[in-house]
């Protein structure tokens, strides 16, 4: 019965604050109006009444769980001012309370808006086709991998998928926060989540439910929100200290100055509100504009340290450069140039890189022959067996491993190769080298322009690690203004280099997308992942660009500065505020319960909007 009770009043407590608001201006009419002042009297008594029993459940509550809350306080002073008989100022602080939380119940929401956004984007129903060969509205939970779905005009598509038949333009800004349609025709990937806004789609699923991109970010997002940065660990615990101390003071005040109203007084003052939300209100705001634009920023934790990066260091293919390389120059050392293309393709086939695909795009149609073994050096290339022959392909190293001898033309070849910023391919048969290629992969549009913001946002190092040979590094550093290029490193090269920036004292930033910077990614301060990388990399990362979008980095980093320096605003507004009030309690005559409370409440409401100015944050 008892809780029930409990429960009914707080459920009620907008009602509460409606009724008291009400009850106190019958009350002040009937003062100062009709000179009444028993009448007066018994509204604010009433409203006092009223206003502290919600009050005083949540301070009973906190208490069960031995927390000594800002309702305790609140709670605590009321009651002494009712005691004392003072029904102006009890009716007057138990409504700015009330009141002050439904304000800030509203505008709290309002800073989460973005995730709301999110999560409403999420597809309830596909259209699936069944064995008759129809297809059936269905709930999404009801589609699984394999299935064929069908997406209309207007419609969400359900699931991550791939055309099969149709052509049309999707909006895809849930994903990338990019909101210019994009043509998708048979074999092109499509996301859940997405708009289909002209056109009509056969699709079969790849992922589902909550393996879809949109489910993940979903979860990445609410796990962000609710983890806590040092700072919001700091202010927990300092609270925990805080509260009970004002309560303290407030006593040993009463003990040395025998004045009551002055210690009940101390208690509203010193409630520390706008502290405790402060710098979550921050993050919230600041994690919700990523997500709204393309940046996933895992945790808030994260924004802390992304916001002081002075070095970040970059992986080229996929990150600085497209990651789609072409054959750009070839040189042959035989004259069975068909029968080691046919041998290069068997083996570059067995590959995912995309060095090797781009050789095999290149080659075109041409007879494979089986590959009997392969064996991968890592970040040197392939050794094979076709047709009893052993098969290299790989970097120099690679054939310096293999004892491949390098003739002078060889040699000439290569360095000529290399100067001319590409990444090199070469094959060797039973020891003998065969054939050489030089591949060029094109620099992101914009990425120039985009590093040039880091650096005005004050990053001093741009650092350029890449596997590739130096010539090709240095080509790409030198065109985009880079501090540094290192290349022929290893992924165990590019982790120790890592190591090595951090002990110099800088707090590094890595981006990169591929399986190989999974250690680097783990290992920097701050990994920071491509969206159509690898799921390893993605995991690994503590910041995410969906769809590989380059452009979003500037702005992720401008946002973590920005959220930071919000988060110090606001702790300073909090603190400022108390000490002032503090200061006007001792020094002043003018200070009572009742403007202290709406002093509070104002200081709460004005972070809150503080923090609210960053759901509109753009670079």
């Amino acid at each position: 019965m008892v809780r029930f009770v409990q429960r009914f009043i707080l459920s009620k407590k907008n009602h509460i604050t409606l009724i008291s608001a009400i009850l106190i201006v019958f009350g002040f009419i009937s003062g100062l109006g009709f000179q009444n002042e028993t009448v007066a009297i018994w509204f604010l008594a009433i409203a006092s009444m009223l206003g502290i029993a919600p009050i005083a459940i949540q301070a009973y509550q906190a208490l069960k769980i031995r927390v000594v809350s800002i309702d305790v306080l609140v709670t605590v002073a009321v009651i002494g001012a009712f005691l004392l008989q003072n029904f102006e100022e009890s009716a007057i602080v138990t409504f700015l309370f009330l009141f002050g939380a439904f304000l800030e119940q509203r505008t709290l929401n309002k800073t989460r808006s973005a995730i709301k956004e999110l999560t409403e984007m999420a597809p309830e129903s596909a259209l699936k086709q069944m064995e008759n060969g129809v297809f059936e509205e269905v709930l999404v939970d009801e589609v699984d991998v394999g299935d064929i779905l069908l997406v209309k005009t207007g419609a969400k598509v359900p699931v991550d998928g791939t055309v099969l038949s149709g052509e049309g333009h999707i909006n895809e800004a849930s994903i990338t926060g990019e909101s210019v349609p994009v043509g998708k025709k048979k074999d092109s990937g499509v996301y859940a989540g997405t708009i289909l806004e002209n056109g009509t789609l056969q699709i079969v699923a790849d992922r589902v439910g909550e393996d879809t991109t949109f489910g993940r970010i979903i979860e990445l997002v609410e796990e962000a929100q609710d983890s806590k940065s040092e700072a919001e660990r700091f202010i927990d615990r300092f609270s925990k200290y805080y509260t009970p101390a004002v309560l303290g003071l407030a006593i040993i005040t009463w003990l040395f100055s025998r004045d009551v109203e002055l210690a009940i007084t101390l208690l509203v003052l010193g409630c520390p509100g706008a502290l405790v939300i402060g710098v979550p209100v921050s993050n919230v705001a600041g994690i919700g504009n990523g997500a709204r634009h393309g940046v996933l920023l895992k945790g808030s934790e994260v924004i802390g340290d992304f916001s002081r990066v002075d070095t970040i260091v970059f992986d080229k293919t996929g990150t600085l450069t497209i990651g789609n390389p072409e054959v750009a120059d070839k040189e042959f050392y035989t004259d069975n140039v068909g029968g080691v293309l046919a041998y290069l393709a068997s083996v570059e086939k067995e590959s995912d890189h995309p060095l090797a695909n781009a050789i095999v795009e290149h080659i075109g149609d041409t007879t494979l022959c089986r590959v009997e073994r392969t064996d991968v050096v890592k970040g040197a290339g392939i050794v094979a067996y076709i047709e009893g022959h052993r098969v290299a392909v790989g970097n120099v190293t690679l054939m310096e491993r293999e004892n491949v001898h390098l003739a002078e033309k060889a040699r000439a070849d290569i360095a000529r190769f290399e100067k001319n910023g590409n990444s090199l391919v070469l094959i060797s048969v039973d020891g003998e080298l065969k054939a050489l290629m030089g591949i060029r992969d094109q620099i992101r549009p914009g990425v120039k322009e985009d590093l040039q913001k880091l650096k005005k946002l004050g990053v001093k190092n741009l650092v350029v690690l890449s596997g590739d040979n130096q010539g090709t590094v240095d080509l790409v550093a030198g065109e985009l203004g880079l501090t540094e290029a290192h290349g022929h490193m290893l992924p165990g090269d590019k982790s120790k280099y890592i190591e090595k920036l951090k002990t110099k004292g800088h707090i590094v930033a890595f981006v990169g997308d591929g399986v190989n910077d999974s250690p680097s990614l783990a290992l920097a301060q701050i990994g920071i992942a491509m969206g159509s990388g690898t799921d390893v990399a993605i995991e690994t990362s503590d910041v995410v660009l969906m769809n590989s979008d380059f452009s979003r980095l500037p702005h992720a980093l401008g946002l973590t500065k920005a959220t930071a320096a919000n988060m110090h605003q606001n702790i300073v507004i909090a603190v400022g505020v108390v000490l002032i009030l503090l200061a006007s309690v001792f020094l002043s005559e003018w200070m009572n319960m009742s403007i202290a409370m709406l002093v509070h409440e104002a200081s709460i409401l004005a972070v809150i909007l503080n923090g609210m100015r960053l759901l509109r944050y753009q670079l």
